[in-house]
């Protein structure tokens, strides 16, 4: 006769049998489909809950796949980036689609443009403004900044203010930082000094919105800005080129209307 094989061994393979089924049904189910909709819609609640400033109320949220679509429209464009930074630090948004448009008043290009230049030019000053050149160009409402400013902090005040002024719709800045060495700090002031040390030009450094720019780039002196006369123009480009150590000088110096000293 075969030997029987004990109670409890036949019993621990009749166990083994029944589970194996459910222990492999276990590891291999596909996670549920809701999971990621679920995960979408914390995510949304959490941009929301960060876009609940008084300027930010327009602006609606969806999230798909960690992707926040921002749509709205906001009164300044400083508020658009300000949502799109706000957004930006919610875990779990992987990246931010922008579909907000910017409102406030319609200005004329050419008026929006004098504005800006106006407030770039009074800004910082007493801050080594007279180092920095900074352009501005406005097409149906959208700045780009150009030129040249002395360090980010000169840059980054131009966006700045460009972003909160009302009729700007978007910014590109362009604005290209000089760099800053000894050889060329030692230049900005000779030129500095070489210029407006000079009686005959001494008078547009009285005036802060408008003084002779002088940037300088490794040596190579550029001069920017608005003077009353070609003879002023020719003085000012003929002080800089008695400075030693320059490479060269380029006189982008502009002839404007003396009886109005702000443009």
């Amino acid at each position: 006769m075969p030997r029987r094989k004990p109670f409890l061994q036949n019993l621990l393979i009749v166990a083994l049998t029944i589970a194996s089924p459910l222990i492999f049904t276990h590891w291999t189910s596909p996670t549920p489909v809701f999971a990621a909709d679920a995960s979408d819609a914390q995510i949304t609640r959490a941009v929301q809950h960060r876009l609940q400033g008084k300027n930010l109320k327009g602006i609606t949220v969806m999230v798909q796949h960690g992707t926040a679509i921002l749509s709205g429209q906001v009164s300044l464009y400083a508020y658009k980036l300000d949502a799109i930074k706000q957004a930006k630090k919610v875990g779990g948004v992987k990246d931010v689609r922008d579909n907000i448009a910017v409102g406030g008043p319609t200005i004329p290009d050419d008026v929006l443009q004098q504005k800006l230049l106006a407030k770039i030019q009074m800004d910082r000053v007493g801050y080594g403004q007279v180092f920095d050149a900074i352009a501005v160009q406005v097409r149906t409402g959208a700045v780009t900044l150009g030129g040249h400013a002395l360090g980010p902090v000169a840059e980054q005040s131009a966006v700045t203010l460009t972003s909160f002024e009302p009729g700007v719709k978007a910014v590109t800045n362009e604005i290209r930082i000089d760099p800053v060495s000894p050889m060329d700090d030692g230049i900005r002031r000779r030129v500095y000094f070489a210029i407006y040390g000079y009686a005959a030009l001494r008078r547009y450094d009285l005036v802060p919105w408008k003084p002779i720019r002088i940037s300088v780039q490794n040596g190579r002196v550029t001069l920017y800005g608005i003077v009353d006369s070609q003879m002023d123009s020719q003085l000012a480009y003929t002080r800089a080129m008695t400075v030693p150590g320059i490479f060269q000088v380029t006189n982008n110096l502009v002839v404007g209307n003396p009886a109005n000293k702000k443009k």
